[in-house]
């Protein structure tokens, strides 16, 4: 363990709408910032090496994987995380609201990042096809629901999210 652990760097970045600047050791993940530093435990650990997704959240409107994300990489950079979905009156974002409803969440241990990948999907393409809504969840990995209620879920906030339009 050289010096070079220990060398911290100052982050500032916008997070689920917010600025937030920190300190953080130059090798720290941005999942642990997130869950650690402040405290947002939504963003669950799976597997810790970029194979599950349950630790997914957008970076610059792009999902990420955060187990993999060095934290100071997302200086000066926008990020979301699940909590940061919930609409101003703190209630469930149109994308949870059809997770629940379409049986998508079982154990939930995925959920959160089922539903990141999610809305990055649709904020890009906001009528994907069947196919495309699994390219878009390929990382992501689900023990308890099979994938059909997922889809269907994506499939139902698309078609809820383009009546707001």
């Amino acid at each position: 363990m050289g010096p070079e652990r220990n060398m911290k760097t100052e982050i500032a970045f916008t997070l689920n709408g917010f600025p937030v600047s920190l300190s953080v050791s130059a090798h720290k993940r941005l999942l642990d910032v997130l869950r650690y530093d402040l405290g947002l435990t939504g963003t669950k650990e799976g597997c810790g090496e970029g194979e599950c997704g349950a630790c997914t959240v957008i970076v610059d409107g792009r999902a990420v994987n955060a187990c993999l994300y060095p934290a100071p990489e997302v200086d000066g950079r926008r990020v979301v995380t699940i909590e940061g979905l919930m609409d101003p009156e703190n209630e469930l974002s149109v994308i949870q609201k059809t997770f629940v409803q379409s049986g998508a969440i079982q154990c939930g241990f995925c959920s959160p990042g089922m539903i990141m990948a999610t809305k990055a999907l649709l904020d890009e393409n906001p009528d994907p096809t069947d196919e495309e809504i699994r390219a878009a969840l390929l990382g992501n990995l689900c023990r308890c629901t099979g994938y059909v209620q997922i889809v269907e879920a994506v499939r139902l906030a698309a078609e809820k999210l383009e009546k707001r339009r």
